[in-house]
């Protein structure tokens, strides 16, 4: 039993007997119910821990992926800092602070002046502390900043660099008596 629209397009030649036997199967199967087997509740919990579980161990080997970066750009700024760092020679102790403790390294004059200008920078290494010039500190800035401990080349939040120009413009806001006498 074919709906006459069926025949008409068997009769042009449009459908074919087989496709028209199928499409009849299925909706006769839609028409009773008989679809596949619906998921039962114990397999709807399985999947569901199935995700949870992928997504757990996604985001634990992210986390031991971004660790790994870590310790491989340390390891780096490390080797960048042995490669280029200057023999430790000198008699005048240079001061400076790291971690709010006052730290010295021995320096000679010229030396000494290039830290004050920003052309040699400090860093730790291993147990104490290195010189390098400043194109390796930038490498070793772009790797790990905390082994940075002394930089006079680029000004930092706690210099005066910053704060003199604040002080300026809060102060301008206030006028100075012209009879004022020191």
């Amino acid at each position: 039993m074919r709906n006459p629209l069926q025949e008409q397009l068997l009769k042009a030649g449009l459908a074919k007997k087989s496709k028209l036997a199928e499409v009849a199967r299925e909706q006769a199967k839609q028409r009773h119910g008989k679809s596949g087997p619906k998921a039962s509740a114990e397999q709807l919990e399985a999947e569901r821990a199935r995700l949870e579980k992928a997504e757990r161990d996604r985001a634990l080997s992210a986390e031991r992926n971004a660790q790994a970066r870590l310790q491989e750009q340390r390891a780096q700024a490390r080797q960048i800092v042995e490669q280029n760092r200057l023999k430790p020679e000198g008699e005048i102790a240079y001061g400076f602070t790291d971690a709010g403790v006052i730290r010295n390294v021995l320096v000679n004059e010229t030396v000494r002046a290039q830290l004050a200008v920003g052309n040699l920078v400090i860093v730790r290494h291993g147990q104490g502390y290195a010189l390098i010039p400043r194109l390796a500190a930038d490498q070793v800035l772009a790797r790990d900043t905390s082994m940075v401990v002394l930089d006079h080349g680029t000004p930092a939040a706690g210099d005066g660099g910053g704060e003199e120009g604040s002080d300026d413009d809060y102060y301008s806001r206030f006028k100075v008596p012209d009879d004022l006498i020191w």
